[in-house]
């Protein structure tokens, strides 16, 4: 990779390309940051600090199952970080584990 000049539009590889390949051993992750905004700045802006960390997971074989209903193959799909948001949140998806953890 090199710089590019400021506005260069980058060009990403579609990710349809990249799991076709991988065939059925896909994990797809979703997240959502909630913050608290109790700190003011004097130019109106605030400080977003996490406190909760909202994770979602599936695998192709339960994207069309309820939600709330864990998954054979890939786990349990509901996961809540609250004391170390961040950090848990990065230890849970960087772990290495078999399916079905």
């Amino acid at each position: 990779m090199q710089n590019k000049e400021i506005g260069h539009m980058s060009y990403m590889t579609p990710l349809k390309e990249a799991l076709a390949s991988a065939g059925d051993k896909v994990v797809y992750v979703f997240y959502d940051f909630e913050t608290t905004q109790n700190t003011e700045y004097p130019d109106d802006a605030k400080l977003h600090v996490h406190n909760l960390v909202c994770l979602q997971k599936l695998c192709s074989r339960c994207e069309g199952e309820e939600e709330g209903i864990d998954c054979l193959r890939c786990g349990r799909r509901k996961h809540l970080f609250w004391e170390d948001s961040l950090g848990d949140l990065l230890s849970y998806v960087t772990e290495p584990r078999p399916m079905g953890q």
